[in-house]
């Protein structure tokens, strides 16, 4: 048995901070001690975190390894290295890569090479399409987190746009239904606008133009009219407009919601008025919107209105990303920063770190029925995350871990450091060492 006692760390969880000791055996939190009389076993590794905050394992929900087939991007070995050095310690991937995991021989093969290759824990949702309801029923949801459902187009072509298909599938999901909502007569309407207008060089200035508020809600209006009709487990992706903030409450404790909301860290980061100098490197789907959207999906997060927050870590290549506004691919890394820069919002006062701690480790565990995770409990597994709070650092191309090399945050100065991260009792990142030979679990679902 091996046995780590982290010592006079200031633990964040289920709302509250306070000075305390903790005892990891093998992959379980074995003690909790606020007293102080914790002591460590024989050969126990011994960690002073006088001065650090401990947290939870960051749960991201929403990620695009881009394993199998798009592996020039990325990978899940890299992208789960990244994770690690940014405190994430369990991931769920999207089903749009080639192939897509759209069947359950697909999403086998996704676990298998997780298993082979991951540093972290992992899971993966199946994709739905407009004619694969039977095989998405297959899947198992004590195995399987959820459905990833496209309501509007984006990277991989997988659209689901017959309306018999979606109403069959919010009506027999089994499991949640996570969706990407944007409507996409809109968008095509939107984007001929501006074609005529510009040619091929549309500005990226128009990318929330295109994409815009209107899409927005009438898609996510639409999948929650819908999930109420069928009284469907619906969770909502990467919300992006103020307007879409009412078609959500904060009424209801997140375990007994039936319709929940998610904002990405680069939603609540930048805003619209970034294009003019990054372009290509924030174009994301749905598109980064106006200081007013900013604010208010900050403000929904500090209200309940939102329950996630998530990265939609999405890499393309810089040649990629390089193109012209029609060609040039949306999304873009995040996950080894998103913490983070949480912890900056932090710092200047936007969001509390306890409330931090529940949208990003509490929340999706809860949102997703996970076994054991994202909670500092006794019995729970042992994710964890010590963090500096004061250790100013520069995000540079040589500490970007990215597979594709680049960050909209290069340049960026934060105040807090990832300093360990342990998942399941091991760590594996270690004051910025990796632990290459670790593989996480398989995330398991109490349903």
């Amino acid at each position: 048995m091996s046995s780590i006692l982290i010592r006079n760390a200031t633990v964040v969880n289920e709302g509250q901070s306070f000075r305390t000791s903790l005892l990891i055996k093998d992959d379980l939190i074995e003690a909790i001690d606020v007293n102080g009389d914790l002591q460590a076993p024989a050969g126990a590794r011994v960690i002073e975190a006088d001065g650090l905050l401990l947290l939870p394992g960051i749960i991201d929900d929403q990620v695009h390894f881009r394993e199998p087939g798009l592996t020039h991007k990325a990978d899940i070995l890299s992208e789960s290295r990244a994770a690690a050095a940014g405190g994430v310690t369990s991931f769920m991937d999207m089903p749009n890569t080639v192939p897509q995991t759209t069947t359950i021989e697909a999403l086998n093969e996704k676990y298998r090479i997780a298993s082979e290759k991951s540093l972290v824990n992992y899971s993966f949702l199946i994709g739905a399409t407009n004619n694969n309801l039977s095989e998405v029923l297959k899947a198992d949801p004590a195995n399987v987190p959820g459905i990833k459902i496209f309501m509007g187009s984006s990277t991989g072509d997988m659209l689901v746009n017959n309306e018999n298909a979606i109403r069959e599938l919010f009506r027999n999901a089994h499991m949640p239904v996570s969706a990407h909502c944007e409507d996409e007569a809109t968008i095509k309407a939107n984007t001929e606008t501006y074609r005529a207008k510009y040619g091929d060089n549309i500005p990226f200035a128009m990318h929330p133009l295109i994409r815009n508020r209107e899409a927005c809600f009438r898609s996510s209006s639409y999948a929650v009219n819908l999930a109420r009709e069928y009284n469907t487990r619906l969770h909502v992706f990467h919300l992006s407009t103020a307007d879409e903030m009412k078609l959500f409450s904060n009424d209801t404790p997140l375990a007994e919601k039936r319709i929940t909301a998610e904002v990405c860290v680069h939603h609540l980061w930048f805003d619209d008025s970034g294009y003019e100098k990054l372009g290509p490197l924030i174009k994301w789907n749905p598109a980064i919107k106006t200081r007013f959207d900013r604010e208010a999906l900050r403000n929904a997060v500090n209200s309940d209105t939102i329950d996630i927050v998530a990265t939609d870590h999405a890499p393309h290549t810089l040649e990629e990303k390089s193109g012209s506004y029609l060609r040039a691919p949306s999304g873009g890394p995040l996950i080894q920063h998103s913490l983070v820069a949480m912890l900056e919002m932090w710092h200047e006062g936007i969001f509390s770190v306890e409330k931090i701690v529940e949208k990003m480790c509490h929340n999706p565990a809860i949102l997703f029925n996970i076994r054991q995770r994202g909670f500092i409990r006794e019995g729970y597994k042992a994710d964890l995350c010590l963090v500096s709070p004061h250790s100013p650092w520069k995000v540079t191309k040589e500490n970007i871990l990215y597979k594709c090399g680049w960050s909209p945050f290069e340049g960026t100065s934060f105040r807090s450091r990832v300093i360990m991260t342990f998942v399941n009792g091991t760590p594996v990142y270690d004051n910025g060492v990796l632990n290459e030979n670790y593989r996480g679990s398989r995330l398991l679902f109490d349903r």
